[in-house]
């Protein structure tokens, strides 16, 4: 069971450096069309760089905050032999719910959707760790 989570924690660091690589990529393509100037990149200054750019920078920067409690209650679960189940189910619902959110982000970015997978999200967060208290207590 426990192989299984880390699976699942692995897939959200997969993500993350898919979209790293995206945000990588939009921002060189703007900087190539000239866009955006090199020395923008050093004060991090990229408006001018384009939605699809700042659409990518953001969709990162999500990665580091919601995600940060799955990694946290994947890690109490591991450590106070809390996996089971239903655990895991929801670690995998988690991870599928923030790759819809971010193909989303970067695609359509359709926000009534895009909000809902991400409220969805964090419920089966919050569900995770109701599970650890539960197994705990």
């Amino acid at each position: 069971m426990e192989k299984w989570l880390i699976v699942a924690m692995f897939t959200q660091v997969l993500l993350t450096f898919i979209i790293m690589f995206i945000m990588g990529n939009r921002r060189f393509r703007a900087a190539k069309q000239k866009t955006i100037e090199m020395k923008d990149f050093l004060t991090m200054e990229l408006e001018k760089a384009g939605s699809d750019v700042r659409v990518a920078d953001r969709n990162f920067i999500n990665q580091f905050e919601m995600p940060v409690l799955f990694f946290i209650a994947c890690l109490t679960a591991l450590q106070l032999n809390a996996v089971g189940y239903m655990f895991v189910a929801l670690a995998w619902v988690y991870v599928l719910l923030r790759v819809v959110h971010s193909y989303i982000h970067l695609t359509s970015n359709t926000l009534k959707v895009r909000y809902y997978s991400f409220v969805i999200s964090s419920l089966v967060m919050l569900s995770m760790w109701v599970v650890i208290l539960t197994r705990v207590f």
